[in-house]
C-alpha cells in the first residue's frame, strides 16, 4: 500500500541524537531540467576528501525530499546521519510532490517518476569535488527501493545500490495483502469491503482487460493504467540480479508493508550465491526503520521517532568499505 503517513496533527522534527549538524553543510540544488525540475538538498561532510556520495530516493506516494511521515522525516535522519559520519548526501523533492500536474498526468509511470530525476542526481552529487565520482550510490526506501535498480540500469556510473524495505512482491498483491492484515487487527478502520475492492482492482491489473484506456479510478490508488502496465511487467530482483553490483539489502522484522516473508524472501532468492550482496534484517524496526517493539500499525508513524542508528551506522560502514567492482553476474 502507499507509504504515505495517516493524515492529523504535525509536531515539529527535531534532530536525532546521532546527528550532529557541525560536521556538514548543506547547499540548495536543482534537480532536473525545465519547467518540470524539482528542489533538493546535498549534505557534504565538513574537513574531508573525496570521498563516497549516495542519492536518497523516497518511497511511493507525494513525498518531500525527507519523506516526510506525520512528525517524522526518515530521509532527513538519514541524511543528516550519514553526512556526519563522512557520506556526502543529496535528497530530493518527488516530482510528483513539487507539481500537482505532474502527479495527475495520465500517462505517469514508475519510470517517469523516478529515474531521470536520479539519474540527475547521481551526476550532480558526482560533480562535487567532496565526492569521488567513481562512488556515488542510490540509497531507496520502499518504492525507491524497488525502482534502484532500474536507476542504475539507466546509469551505469552507480557504484552501487543500498535497498532499505524495498517492495519485490507485485505491489497491487501487496496491496490486497496488507488491506487484509489491517483489517484483521483494525476492523473498526479497515473494513473487508476495502479488501474486496482492493483484490477486484489486482484482478483488473493482472488481467488482459487492462489497457490504456481503463479508467485510474478502477485501480488501485487511483494511480494510472500506464503506471500498472509498467509494474506489473517490472522485476526489480532480476532487474537487480542483471546488474552485477554491490548491493546493501536491509529490512524491518516488524514491517507490515514490505515484510521478511513477502519480500525480502525475494530478493534473498533471486540473488543468492552472489558476491558483493549483503542481507541485513533489523527485528526491532517497522516499515520506516523506527525500532519498537509489539505489532507495527499505521498509528506508529503518527509519533516522533528516528531512524534506527544502526541502521545508520551500517549504512555508512557499508558505503565507505565498498568499491565499485563488478560483482558476479
Amino acid at each position: 500500500m502507499s507509504d504515505e503517513p495517516p493524515t492529523g496533527t504535525v509536531s515539529a522534527w527535531a534532530p536525532p541524537p546521532y546527528a550532529d549538524p557541525h560536521l556538514f553543510t548543506e547547499h540548495d540544488v536543482t534537480v532536473g531540467t525545465g519547467p518540470l525540475a524539482v528542489p533538493g538538498t546535498v549534505s557534504v561532510p565538513k574537513d574531508r576528501g573525496p570521498g563516497p556520495g549516495v542519492v536518497l530516493l523516497s518511497g511511493g506516494g507525494h513525498f518531500d525530499r525527507d519523506e516526510t511521515s506525520g512528525p517524522n522525516k526518515p530521509l532527513k535522519d538519514l541524511a543528516w546521519g550519514l553526512a556526519g559520519l563522512g557520506i556526502a548526501v543529496l535528497r530530493f523533492d518527488k516530482a510528483t510532490f513539487a507539481h500537482s500536474g505532474f502527479a495527475a498526468s495520465p500517462d505517469l509511470t514508475m519510470s517517469r517518476e523516478y529515474v531521470p530525476y536520479a539519474v540527475d542526481a547521481v551526476g550532480l552529487l558526482g560533480r562535487r569535488p567532496e565526492v569521488d565520482a567513481g562512488r556515488v550510490f542510490v540509497l531507496g526506501h520502499s518504492m525507491g527501493g524497488k525502482v534502484a535498480p532500474l536507476v542504475a540500469t539507466a546509469e551505469p556510473s552507480v557504484a552501487g545500490l543500498v535497498v532499505m524495505a524495498g517492495d519485490a512482491q507485485p505491489m497491487h498483491h501487496a496491496a490486497v495483502r496488507v488491506a487484509s492484515h489491517l483489517s484483521s487487527v483494525l476492523p473498526d478502520q479497515v473494513p473487508a469491503s476495502l479488501v474486496e475492492t482492493f483484490a477486484g482492482q489486482a484482478a483488473l491489473v493482472d488481467g488482459p482487460g487492462l489497457t490504456s484506456a481503463t479508467p485510474a479510478s478502477e485501480l488501485p490508488f487511483g494511480l494510472p493504467a500506464s503506471y500498472w502496465l509498467e509494474l506489473r511487467d517490472y522485476d526489480p530482483v532480476a532487474t537487480a540480479a542483471a546488474l552485477g553490483k554491490p548491493m546493501l539489502i536491509l529490512q524491518g522484522g516488524r514491517d507490515y508493508q514490505v515484510t521478511v516473508a513477502d519480500d525480502l524472501a525475494r530478493w534473498r532468492t533471486g540473488l543468492a550465491g552472489r558476491p558483493g550482496v549483503d542481507f541485513r534484517v533489523f527485528e526491532a524496526d517497522d516499515h520506516l526503520f523506527f525500532p519498537g517493539a509489539g505489532p507495527s500499525t499505521p498509528a506508529d508513524y503518527a509519533l516522533p521517532h528516528h531512524v534506527d542508528p544502526a541502521v545508520v551506522t551500517g549504512v555508512a560502514d557499508w558505503l565507505h568499505r565498498t568499491r565499485p567492482t563488478a560483482v558476479g553476474r
